[in-house]
């Protein structure tokens, strides 16, 4: 995970946010089994659910802990007042030194289809 945050800080491009805010998480058990893009709901994937945003596109996820993952759009949502993204269990539990009653601060970066070298991060 920190080659991936790496890239990003050595590229060449700055990149801004498409989203500062809490996210959640979700799993299998709390939502339906089948995302809105067609594809099964699986909580060891690392995925997620936006409001906008293309399937299949990869976004990078910053956590105020510092930890980031990339995760692939496959799902809408979250459907809760003042929350920019839900999370797989797994890419939550990557994120997070513990559960924090499942709501973290994070900053949501667009990669792409096929994120080979993310450019440079903006605060």
């Amino acid at each position: 995970m920190l080659e991936i945050l790496a890239l990003v800080l050595l590229a060449q491009q700055p990149l801004q946010p498409v989203a500062e805010g809490v996210a959640s998480y979700y799993t299998v058990a709390s939502s339906s089994h089948l995302t809105a893009s067609g594809e099964p709901m699986r909580d060891d994937l690392m995925t997620c659910a936006m409001l906008d945003g293309v399937f299949g596109d990869y976004y990078l996820v910053v956590s105020e802990t510092g930890k980031s993952v990339v995760c692939k759009l496959n799902d809408r949502g979250p459907y809760i007042k003042n929350r920019v993204i839900d999370l797989s269990e797994a890419a939550m539990e990557a994120l997070s030194l513990s559960r924090n009653d499942g709501l973290l601060n994070v900053r949501v970066y667009h990669l792409g289809p096929k994120p080979a070298r993310p450019p440079n991060l903006i605060h």
